[in-house]
């Protein structure tokens, strides 16, 4: 039994309303934040500095600085500013999943402090390991910007 041009236009609007509720049902449940997530620095605490290997920003006297290669200085600084993290009570499963993301070192320097903390990231899990081995989830709002924009440099041919 074949289906007459009408049925089919039928069929293609409820498919494309049922994907269109599926993409707004997701897009509602990745962009809050969770209960739990708690701000990583405030206003007594700021972040001042923090280097992703040869990746750095500095809070300047106005504004932040970066890395030359850094096309997004100021989202990027936002970002990691403002970061929240969940912390995550059971740690036991992360060691089996830890080793499929190579982490990140993230050197953090906070305000008023001279010590630099050492931090790992396993940017594709969203995960944030702190000095003292505890382990934080990063909300998926917040992942995308944590990883800066960077600058390509053009590769010079020298095939003449």
């Amino acid at each position: 039994m074949a289906l007459s041009r009408k049925k089919w236009n039928n069929v293609i609007i409820i498919a494309s309303l049922l994907m269109i509720t599926i993409l707004t049902l997701l897009d509602d449940k990745t962009s809050q934040l969770p209960e739990d997530a708690h701000p990583l620095f405030d206003n007594t605490s700021p972040l001042a500095q923090l280097q992703v290997n040869e990746l750095w920003l500095n809070k300047g006297s106005s504004n932040w600085q970066c890395h030359p290669k850094i096309l997004n200085c100021q989202v990027w600084a936002k970002a990691w500013s403002e970061i929240q993290l969940s912390p995550l009570v059971d740690q036991q499963e992360l060691f089996e999943h830890s080793s499929a993301d190579i982490p990140k070192e993230v050197i953090i320097v906070i305000a008023n402090s001279e010590q630099a903390q050492p931090w790992s990231w396993y940017e594709k899990l969203g995960l944030l390991k702190s000095p003292a081995n505890n382990w934080y989830l990063i909300p998926p709002s917040q992942r995308e910007a944590l990883s800066p924009v960077i600058k390509i440099a053009a590769a010079s041919n020298t095939d003449s």
